[in-house]
């Protein structure tokens, strides 16, 4: 637990740190040596944080009690960040002009223009890589450098796509601040030319069906969680797209116990908008049923393994493969190019319906209407076909439970 002389200690580093207390309760140090209290709560399984005040203003013995009043908003099911607001005096919720009120206020006039999911995704990312170090900055102090050096934060994660999209939704918050008269500069627009270039280039992918043998059966034998050795299989089975497995939801699954098991991905989860149905084959509702063991209790059915109420990590999978030896070879979202490969060599005459297996959008929108109609048949069988092609010689799905371990995702 924290005391005051470790907190007054604190010094400022060359990166925003942390120094937790309990409950939930931290202070952030920033790269400037402000110093800003924090509480983590779990609400509807979506864990998030409030900011309640800064020190030296709020001792640690009141930071204590206002963590304690936070927690008892949770346990009322209230959102402590909504009632915050909700007690805020007109007045100040006006001319309030912090970088996470402003974003906040961006965000919700924003938000009915995307999808729930896309929204959601908006502020997942301000609140886990912005707000913590420039949250409670006045927009018209938060200077280029500042904003540089949290995107650079970024960066050194490997996250450099991330990196530039978290620019552009700050770069349109300043743009907001300053028709609303909050600010006069935009920071974030002059620093673009400053961060690591994003290669532009195809997913890495093994299209071969040879070497897709091979490969698979070294990632067979790699420890991983049982979640994560599951969640690849199923992605190769299903070829959907990495993003669709990770927000897949058991309620989502339909049918698994009769000769038309299927996965109903809804429209907002999906990159065309469009509800996808993916028919099952035997081996993908195997993985299913062990994997209920798993997850079965949780609403996601490829979770975090450090947190089940969460889904799993966007980077589990590739860690995975990078761990076997493919590390720039092959990459999650390569099962779709090498589906996509392998069927059109095999079927030839079922290219219309192996693009709509992977959920393509048709050229020519009354064929795609067609197609969607008359061809999931085929697709089902198809489903079958690619199980037997493509796990060939694989181990049983037991297996992926029994092998070796490796914890966490």
């Amino acid at each position: 637990m924290l005391t005051d002389s470790k907190i007054r200690s604190a010094k400022k580093q060359n990166k925003p740190y942390r120094l937790t207390d309990s409950k939930g309760l931290y202070i952030h140090v920033s790269i400037t040596g402000s110093k800003n209290w924090y509480v983590r709560f779990v609400l509807n399984d979506k864990e998030s944080q409030v900011a309640i005040g800064s020190y030296p203003d709020m001792s640690l013995a009141e930071a204590r009690i206002e963590r304690d009043q936070v927690k008892k908003l949770v346990k009322a099911g209230h959102n402590p960040v909504v009632e915050k607001k909700r007690i805020a005096e007109p007045s100040e919720s006006l001319h309030q002009n912090n970088f996470e009120t402003v974003a906040r206020n961006w965000h919700k006039s924003r938000s009915s223009l995307w999808t729930p999911h896309h929204a959601k995704d908006v502020l997942h990312s301000l609140e886990k890589d912005i707000f913590p170090a420039l949250g409670s900055k006045p927009l018209n102090e938060i200077t280029a450098p500042m904003v540089l050096n949290a995107l650079k934060m970024i960066e050194a994660r490997g996250a450099i796509e991330t990196a530039h999209r978290i620019r552009q939704r700050m770069s349109d918050i300043f743009v907001f601040g300053i028709a609303n008269g909050l600010c006069e500069n935009n920071p974030a627009a002059i620093i673009a030319p400053a961060l690591l270039p994003v290669k532009r280039s195809r997913q890495p992918a093994i299209i071969e069906l040879k070497a897709a043998h091979e490969m698979l059966k070294r990632v067979d034998e790699e420890p991983a969680h049982p979640i994560t050795k599951l969640a690849l299989r199923f992605l190769l089975l299903t070829v959907v797209r990495p993003g669709e497995l990770r927000f897949a939801k058991w309620d989502q699954f339909e049918d698994l116990d009769t000769d038309n098991p299927v996965w109903r991905i809804p429209s907002e989860n999906m990159k065309m908008k469009r509800e996808h149905v993916v028919p099952l084959s035997p081996m993908a509702v195997e993985v299913l049923k062990i994997l209920q063991a798993f997850s079965g209790n949780f609403p996601y059915a490829f979770p975090n393994t450090r947190a089940l109420a969460k889904p799993m990590s966007e980077n589990a999978l590739g860690y995975l493969l990078n761990r076997a030896g493919y590390h720039k070879v092959h990459v999650p979202h390569g099962f779709r190019a090498m589906f996509s490969s392998i069927m059109n060599e095999q079927f030839p005459q079922d290219r219309h319906v192996i693009d709509l297996a992977l959920a393509h959008a048709p050229k020519d929108q009354v064929e795609g209407a067609y197609n969607r109609t008359t061809h999931f048949e085929r697709r089902k069988v198809l489903a079958k076909e690619w199980e037997k092609i493509i796990t060939q010689d694989l181990k049983p799905v037991s297996y992926l439970v029994t092998g070796l371990r490796k914890k966490a995702n």
